[in-house]
């Protein structure tokens, strides 16, 4: 007993290690494992600063409203922003509603490359864009007229290369979010997303 008291009162003066904010943590955890590791590659670190909850609800919520509105130039809503510790790099995940008029359908992007995933992904070394369709029973009339949603990341870090991986980890992050959006959405068989990212680049 005695012995257990000492000890107790030799550390009792030392403050508490803080607690690690994960990746997987962020974006209302939104993020699958897999992107949780991606986000940690492009932002080179596995210490995160703590990020807003409820992003989750209030841009599904927007996307709603966006659609029974039917929004001609629908605004954007944030899901996340996710950065590490004492830095100023960040990436970011927002969704919007979007007009058949803004795929690409095959013409070349500047720093995007195309990927087989959606309707249309899109991945570069700061941002990526991930094209669904969506029927819900909670969009009224989207059995007739699908909501047409994109998931878009960007990210401040200006250093990432052009390289497969770093595209790659960008869509598995944009990904993921985009699952969680769509299921939180209601949409049927997931807005056609696989419950794996297809990484499968298409010929520029």
């Amino acid at each position: 007993m005695a012995v257990g008291l000492l000890v107790t009162a030799c550390g009792g003066d030392e403050a508490p290690e803080p607690e690690r904010v994960t990746a997987v943590r962020q974006c209302d955890g939104t993020l699958s494992p897999d992107a949780a590791r991606a986000l940690e590659e492009v932002l080179r670190t596995k210490a995160f600063d703590d990020s807003l909850t409820g992003g989750l609800e209030r841009s599904t919520a927007g996307l709603a409203a966006d659609y029974a509105k039917g929004e001609r130039r629908p605004p954007t809503h944030r899901l996340c922003r996710a950065s590490p510790a004492a830095a100023s790099s960040a990436v970011a995940l927002q969704f919007r509603l979007y007009r058949d008029t803004e795929l690409t359908r095959g013409s070349p992007v500047a720093s995007l490359h195309p990927y087989a995933m959606g309707v249309e992904a899109l991945s570069g070394p700061r941002k990526a864009r991930l094209y669904v369709r969506c029927a819900s029973p909670r969009l009224q009339g989207s059995d007739r007229h699908p909501a047409r949603v994109v998931g878009e990341l960007e990210s401040t870090w200006s250093k990432l290369p052009d390289t497969a991986p770093i595209r790659e980890a960008h869509l598995t992050i944009l990904h993921s979010a985009t699952l969680a959006v769509v299921r939180k959405l209601g949409c049927e068989d997931d807005a056609g997303l696989a419950e794996k990212p297809v990484l499968k680049p298409l010929p520029e």
